[in-house]
């Protein structure tokens, strides 16, 4: 009862974070794209102290979207304040880290030969990676070097680029990805609840008051809110990236992540610019190429090592031999890997007679590298090869 109760707590943090984490971005990217497309109102909107106007259709309907240079003449009835989705995704998605990974730490979080072995030092590491993610970048925004953007974009660009190299280290390599993607999350809560939020807050107070407002400030929030828009895609990918154990189960995962980040990042400058009326297809060019090659790379090494498989004299014994400690220790009607009660998907490997019947979903998951489930066993290069080479060679005499 207590491992089904477990699932729907999981099943439903899962769903709200998915939610709110599509408002979240929605709302992100609409005002990106809404701040990028205004155009220079008429001289008696200027006089209002409208900056800028957009006039778009949705729905049915014609919509007039106004940007005052700092504040309207007069204060609006109702103000809507974006917030609570960024807040409500971080919530979520922390409650979701601690059903999947804290609360099964030795199983999902703790990975083969990491830096870390024991769940509860690997939860307390979990935090303060994040933690200090946060605090790195919060020092580094505040600082003068945020006025020096080359110089910002690539130090900010080398961090994340150590920290996917880190995680890789400290935790489980499917917990690694979903850990970049939290700092990254993380970051993108903190910029709105220790920098935009607080401004528009001074900001509101400033005019209410009738002073004028701190325009600067204003400058700084939305730099802020424009990182946030930088890191959307990258960390969409972090979201999903536990479907694809075989980019996080790679010996290369770090570089192939921050690959991955900065491609990404890179075709979200691309929509900003031709939101600016700036159309660079070339970027999604390079972009596309920048795919293609890594796509490449791990499909010729795939290649070469189904090509050094053996084809005969495979040691059946040795075979079984893997599948006894790799698979049945999970696959059984009494797993006795810890965390599992009961078998996957009910999937039984006790008897070869059996689950010899769909090897070709076997080898399908083994191959890419979504079983062993975060490779939590262990299953070493060699156990691997040998494994595919004997059921490649018992679908032989099917």
């Amino acid at each position: 009862m207590e491992a089904y109760l477990a699932d729907w707590f999981s099943l439903i943090v899962r769903w709200l974070h998915l939610i709110t984490g599509i408002a979240w971005i929605g709302a992100s990217f609409h005002f990106v794209f809404l701040d990028n497309s205004l155009e220079t109102p008429d001289e008696d909107k200027r006089k209002q102290g409208i900056k800028g106007e957009l006039w778009s259709i949705h729905g049915g309907g014609i919509y007039n979207f106004n940007k005052y240079s700092l504040a309207p003449p007069s204060w609006p009835a109702n103000l809507h304040w974006s917030k609570w989705e960024a807040y409500t995704t971080w919530i979520t998605g922390t409650l979701l880290m601690i059903a999947v990974y804290y609360l099964q730490a030795q199983t999902y979080l703790v990975g083969v030969d990491k830096w870390i072995d024991d769940g509860g030092i690997a939860v307390l590491a979990s935090v303060g990676f994040l933690a200090s993610g946060l605090a790195v970048y919060e020092v580094m925004v505040r600082s003068p070097l945020r006025r020096m953007t080359l110089v910002f974009v690539l130090l900010l660009a080398a961090y994340v680029a150590v920290q996917c190299w880190l995680a890789t280290r400290m935790f489980s390599d499917r917990a690694a990805f979903l850990h970049v993607g939290a700092l990254l999350g993380t970051i993108m809560a903190g910029n709105v609840f220790l920098g935009i939020i607080p401004t528009q807050k001074r900001f509101v107070a400033a005019v209410q008051a009738g002073q004028t407002p701190d325009a600067e400030a204003a400058a700084f929030a939305k730099e802020r809110s424009t990182h946030n828009n930088y890191f959307t895609l990258p960390v969409l990918f972090c979201m999903i990236s536990n479907h694809y154990p075989f980019l996080y189960g790679h010996e290369l995962n770090w570089a192939i992540l921050i690959a991955i980040i900065a491609v990404t990042a890179y075709v979200r400058h691309f929509f900003n610019l031709r939101h600016r009326g700036t159309v660079n297809y070339w970027i999604l060019v390079r972009a596309f190429a920048a795919f293609a090659l890594l796509a490449g790379c791990l499909g010729y090494e795939r290649l070469t090592v189904t090509e050094a498989l053996p084809s005969s004299g495979i040691d059946e014994v040795a075979a079984l031999a893997v599948v006894a400690k790799h698979c049945q220790v999970c696959h059984s009607a009494s797993p006795t890997q810890p965390g599992f009660a009961a078998p996957p998907a009910g999937v039984l490997m006790d008897d070869p007679a059996v689950y010899l019947q769909s090897i070709d979903q076997i080898l399908t998951a083994v191959n890419t590298g979504y079983m062993p489930l975060g490779n939590i066993t262990g299953m070493s290069a060699d156990e691997k090869a040998l494994l595919v080479a004997w059921l490649n060679a018992q679908k032989s005499t099917l």
